[in-house]
């Protein structure tokens, strides 16, 4: 693996647009705890089932009570050494944009300012009515807007039926198109649209998971864990 991360470091050097993607790979060694577990609350239910525009409009004392819990699970997952890694790699000017698929918010905790957070952020809470933005407090207390009235707030993220924040995502398309360097970190590339991205990249592309992906092809790949790959990347760039 040293020999690749060199090789990923020296690709680093030669670019001059570099530009990461992210899946749940990499929040995973954050240990953010299985929501589904939590005393067997929701073994009996379906998350694509409450995680939708439908649970919303049709049954929002299920869908408030699953992400209460689902936040609630998250008050205590911190960055790892990996998320601080890509911090570094931008405050070093390595780094571009972070286009991600994780909801967490823990590239922005861990200090990177240009990250596109393609499917929202749990943390951030809006009105499902009026869009007006609201604290974590308000919705967890269940409070209702304070412009509109409306009962109905909501975490800021992309629900199962909506589609992606058109500006982010024009944005991050945008900045993946004219990359040198296209870094695809954690993420089985499964989910669409986000999985054509690597078709999109015209640079150099490369691939670290903890598996293959199947139907690309990348200029490099590195088989392992999102954080020890960052780390030794750093200490090859002496950052």
């Amino acid at each position: 693996m040293r020999s690749k991360i060199e090789k990923l470091a020296q690709f680093i050097e030669e670019s001059k647009k570099t530009v990461v993607m992210t899946g749940a790979g990499m929040d995973t060694e954050s240990n953010i705890p299985d929501f589904r577990s939590q005393g067997g609350l929701w073994y009996q239910v379906d998350p694509t089932k409450v995680a939708t525009v439908e649970a919303l409009e049709g049954n929002y004392p299920l869908f408030h009570d699953f992400y209460t819990a689902r936040i609630k699970n998250m008050e205590n997952v911190k960055p790892h050494e990996g998320h601080y890694a890509l911090a570094e790699l931008e405050e070093k000017g390595y780094l571009k944009s972070i286009a991600t698929q994780n909801i967490s918010g823990l590239h922005a905790m861990a200090g990177n300012k240009n990250v596109y957070e393609l499917h929202g952020n749990i943390r951030k809470i809006k009105c499902n009515d009026c869009g007006t933005r609201h604290s974590l407090e308000d919705f967890l207390d269940k409070k209702s807007c304070n412009k509109c009235g409306s009962h109905a707030l909501r975490p800021d993220i992309v629900l199962f039926g909506e589609l992606l924040p058109t500006d982010t995502w024009d944005r991050a398309i945008r900045d993946v198109e004219n990359s040198d360097l296209f870094i695809v970190i954690g993420t089985s590339l499964q989910v669409s649209p986000v999985n054509q991205m690597p078709y999109i990249a015209r640079g150099r592309t490369i691939y670290i998971n903890m598996e293959r992906a199947r139907g690309y092809n990348f200029d490099l790949e590195i088989i392992g864990k999102a954080g020890e790959v960052l780390v030794g990347l750093k200490e090859v760039l002496s950052i």
